[in-house]
C-alpha cells in the first residue's frame, strides 16, 4: 500500500530537519552558507621557483586566501596567496607543481581556511591539512569551524595559570614544575633526546588531552615515534598532527597552526590539554623560505622580519583560556643549531615563552636521560608551584647539584682533596644518587608527591646519617 503525497513530503521533511539538527548536517549548512553563488578565477601568468603569479580580479582575493590552481579537470593544485606584485597575486603551493602552466585557471575560494574538529578526532593521525593520514577511515565532522590561523584569547580576559600539572617525570616535576596554563620550551640541538621527552610527557602526564604537532619531522621517524615512543595508550588520547620535511613550507607551516586550532576545540570543550610542538625552529624555517620567496629582506641568519613576528602570533595561542573553559599547557621544542643557545630562534622563542627546558649533549653523551640541566632550565611559575613544604629541600638539591658542577672538573681531574670543603664533600657524595634521582627510563613515570619524596631522602640522607 503506498502513502499519500503529502505524508511522503511529511516524511522527507521530517527527515531533513533531523539531518539538519545532527554535527554532520550542522556543518554541511555551514559549508554551503559559505559557498558562493558564482565562480571567480584568474590565470596562471609565471612561476618563479615556489612562487606562482596569478592575474586576475585583485579585489577578490586577499593576503592569506587560498586559490585552486586548476591543472587538469580533475586535478587541483591548493595555494595560498603570499603577497602581491604590481598587478598580479603570488601564491605558493600546497603540493607539489607538476602539470601547473601559463593559463592554467585559479580558482578563488572565499571560504576561511579551518578545520571542524570534534571529540571523536581522539587517537588519530591526521596531516597538516586536516586530513586523516592513518588509515583508520575517514575523519567526523564537528559542529564549528577552526580557522588555522586565529587570534589568542584577549589578555584582560584570559585566567590565571592554574594549579600545578603532573608530569610524570622527575626532573620536571620538582626543579621546573610546571602549572597548568604555562608554556614552556624545550630547547636542545638534534638528537638529545626531544622527541622521547615528549614522548614522556605525552604518556605520563595527568593533562586531558595531548595534541602533538610533528613539524617538519624525518619521515622515518613518525612510526617510530607512534608504535615505540608515544604507544597505544599515549595515542589514545592524542591527536597527532604530521609535516614532515619533504613537504612545501606551506604544509610545515600550516602543520603548527593546525596543531593550536585543534588544542583551542579541546580547550573550548573544557580539557586541560597538553600542546606540543616539534618544533618551532622548523616552523620558522618554513615561514623564512616563504618570506624569502616574496622578496623580504633577510636578517640575522637569513631569517625574514615576518618570522619574528609571526612566532608570538603562534605561541600566545597557548596558555589559560577564558573563564568556564580549559586550559592549553604549551612544550615547544627548539632546536638549536650547533648546540648555540643563543642563535636569533631561541633567544625571540625564550622571550615569549614561561620558562625554558635545556638540555645538553654533554650530558646525553654520559648516558643520563632526560639530557636536562637543571642548573640552566627555569620555570617562571618557580617558587609559587612548588610546594611550599618542599620547597626549602628543592633549593637545598639545586645547591648541590651547582656545587658540584663548580668543581667538577677539579673532582674529575683529581685536583681535589677529600676534607676541603665540607660543602664539596657533601656534594660529591650525594651526586650519585642526584644523578640517578635525574635519569629516568622512558617507560617510567613518578607521581609529582613522589618526586618531592624522593628528592628529600636523598637530601636529608646526611642529616639522618648524623
Amino acid at each position: 500500500m503506498t502513502k499519500p503525497r503529502e505524508s511522503l513530503v511529511s516524511d522527507v521533511a521530517g527527515e531533513g530537519a533531523a539531518v539538519a539538527a545532527s554535527p554532520a548536517g550542522e556543518a554541511l549548512i555551514a559549508e554551503l552558507a559559505g559557498v558562493p553563488a558564482f565562480e571567480i578565477f584568474g590565470r596562471v601568468v609565471a612561476v618563479r621557483g615556489l612562487l606562482i603569479e596569478v592575474a586576475g580580479p585583485l579585489s577578490a582575493m586577499t593576503l592569506g586566501g587560498r586559490l585552486d590552481i586548476e591543472t587538469s579537470p580533475s586535478v587541483l593544485v591548493p595555494c595560498e596567496i603570499v603577497g602581491f606584485e604590481n598587478t598580479h597575486a603570488l601564491a605558493m603551493p600546497f603540493a607539489g607543481l607538476d602539470g601547473v602552466r601559463r593559463g592554467c585557471r585559479a580558482i578563488v575560494r572565499a571560504e576561511r581556511a579551518g578545520v571542524w574538529p570534534s571529540e571523536q578526532w581522539l587517537g588519530r593521525v591526521i596531516d597538516a591539512a586536516g586530513r586523516p593520514i592513518d588509515g583508520k577511515g575517514p575523519l567526523p565532522t564537528g559542529r564549528k569551524l577552526y580557522p588555522f590561523r586565529n587570534d589568542p584569547p584577549p589578555a584582560h580576559k584570559r585566567q590565571r595559570v592554574g594549579e600545578p600539572l603532573d608530569m610524570g617525570v622527575r626532573c620536571l616535576n620538582t626543579f621546573l614544575t610546571c602549572c597548568r596554563g604555562q608554556r614552556m620550551g624545550i630547547f636542545a640541538g638534534s638528537g638529545v633526546g626531544k622527541s622521547v621527552l615528549l614522548s614522556m610527557l605525552a604518556r605520563n602526564s595527568k593533562a586531558d588531552v595531548s595534541v602533538i604537532g610533528l613539524v617538519g619531522e624525518r619521515g622515518r621517524e613518525v612510526q617510530e615515534f607512534l608504535q615505540d615512543d608515544l604507544g597505544e595508550a599515549g595515542l589514545a588520547r592524542s591527536v597527532v598532527v604530521v609535516a614532515t620535511s619533504d613537504e612545501p613550507s606551506l604544509m610545515r607551516k600550516q602543520a603548527a597552526y593546525l596543531t593550536m586550532a585543534l588544542a583551542e576545540f579541546f580547550r573550548d570543550e573544557g580539557r586541560e590539554v597538553l600542546c606540543m610542538m616539534d618544533s618551532v625552529t622548523r616552523f620558522a624555517m618554513a615561514q623564512r623560505d616563504i618570506g624569502l620567496a616574496t622578496g623580504e629582506p633577510p636578517t640575522t641568519k637569513g631569517y625574514t622580519p615576518t618570522v619574528f613576528s609571526e612566532l608570538p602570533k603562534l605561541l600566545e595561542r597557548a596558555g589559560p583560556g577564558l573563564e568556564g573553559s580549559g586550559n592549553i599547557t604549551g612544550l615547544f621544542t627548539v632546536l638549536v643549531d650547533g648546540d648555540d643557545h643563543n642563535e636569533p630562534v631561541a633567544d625571540a622563542v625564550r622571550g615569549i615563552l614561561d620558562g625554558h627546558i635545556v638540555m645538553e649533549r654533554r650530558i646525553a653523551e654520559r648516558g643520563r636521560y632526560p639530557a636536562v640541566n637543571i642548573l640552566k632550565s627555569i620555570s617562571r611559575t618557580m617558587p609559587r608551584s612548588c610546594d611550599p613544604l618542599y620547597w626549602p629541600v628543592v633549593q637545598r638539591a639545586r645547591s648541590i647539584i651547582a656545587t658540584y658542577s663548580d668543581m667538577e672538573e677539579l673532582i674529575r681531574l683529581g685536583a681535589y682533596r677529600n676534607g676541603s670543603s665540607a660543602e664539596v664533600d657533601e656534594a660529591i657524595r650525594l651526586n650519585p644518587d642526584l644523578e640517578n634521582f635525574l635519569g629516568q627510563g622512558k617507560e617510567e613515570s613518578t607521581s609529582l608527591h613522589d618526586c618531592y619524596e624522593r628528592l628529600a631522602e636523598i637530601v636529608n640522607a646526611q642529616q639522618n646519617e648524623g
